[in-house]
């Protein structure tokens, strides 16, 4: 008898447990399932596009990381330069993982539209330069850009798609503003 009545609390417990693990998995929100848009490298202004698109949204916006890493080339990377404290010009040389692993957190607690000014293309065969002013703002609605600057974008048309093979930058300065040839509409 005693066997028997811890069986059936056995049972109860389990079953109560059970059915609170279903109540939870009912009330979490859903992880976002990112997917991969293949036509956004199809035409070298989609890809840029895409660029801009994809690093860009409000204050704790998952990214799309999937459709960002597949715009690059492997081995490519991302170059921010700019003085360090000693004012001293330098560059750090980044994978595409990489970049991921250090904006992540800030993007986590800072808003970032990254919107392009204009864009210089020159063409040679299948490779590509676009040098591409840009301007940063915390939210979509900002009217003035907390930052400015140009990417240097270097892209290979296979034949089939394009990739980024590089993206070089520096942003603007007092010291080194943007030149109005990047700026004209």
């Amino acid at each position: 008898m005693k066997k028997r009545l811890i069986v059936i609390l056995f049972a109860l417990i389990t079953k109560g447990a059970l059915g609170q693990d279903e109540k939870n998995k009912e009330s979490a929100p859903a992880p976002i399932e990112f997917t991969v848009d293949s036509t956004s490298v199809l035409t070298l202004g989609k890809t840029i596009k895409t660029l801009y698109a994809v690093i860009s949204g409000e204050k704790g916006a998952k990214r799309n990381w999937k459709q960002f890493k597949y715009l690059f080339k492997p081995d490519a990377k991302l170059i921010p330069s700019g003085k360090n404290k000693a004012g001293v010009f330098q560059v750090n040389y980044m994978s595409p993982e990489e970049y991921i692993k250090s904006s992540s957190k800030w993007f986590a607690s800072n808003g970032f539209y990254e919107k392009e000014i204009l864009r210089r293309v020159e063409y040679f065969g299948n490779i590509v330069h676009a040098f591409s002013s840009y301007e940063c703002f915390h939210t979509e609605t900002d009217k003035e850009p907390f930052m400015r600057g140009i990417n240097s974008i270097q892209l290979l048309n296979d034949g089939t798609r394009w990739w980024i093979v590089n993206i070089y930058w520096t942003q603007e300065t007092k010291d080194n503003p943007i030149p109005e040839v990047y700026l004209k509409r």
